[in-house]
């Protein structure tokens, strides 16, 4: 269909790089040696993560401690930023004068 489209001078119909009937991209120099590079650090990567450094009841809770202290960290700011706690007796307290009627 290409061939016959070329050699009759006219144009491929439709989107030539999109569709059913779509023309086939020719794969370049620079894609491959990219793919070459990109499977390379895929497999570089399976290497490193194949061996871990702790085994799995080591890595099992090993962040525990640091976390609590890092959300104990946004706790305390989070609480810093409200007001104290204001008590029903303390804002009525004025009108405590005298207790007759108790």
């Amino acid at each position: 269909m290409f061939l016959t489209a070329l050699l009759r001078r006219n144009r491929i119909p439709g989107g030539q790089w999109i569709g059913k009937h779509r023309r086939p991209r020719t794969v370049s120099f620079h894609a491959k040696q990219n793919m070459l590079r990109r499977l390379e650090t895929e497999a570089e990567n399976h290497y490193w993560l194949s061996a871990p450094f702790l085994s799995a009841s080591q890595e099992f809770g090993h962040a525990a401690v640091r976390r609590a202290a890092a959300f104990q960290a946004i706790k305390a700011t989070a609480e810093a930023k409200f007001p104290p706690h204001r008590r029903l007796a303390d804002q009525l307290s004025h009108l405590n004068v005298t207790k007759k009627w108790s």
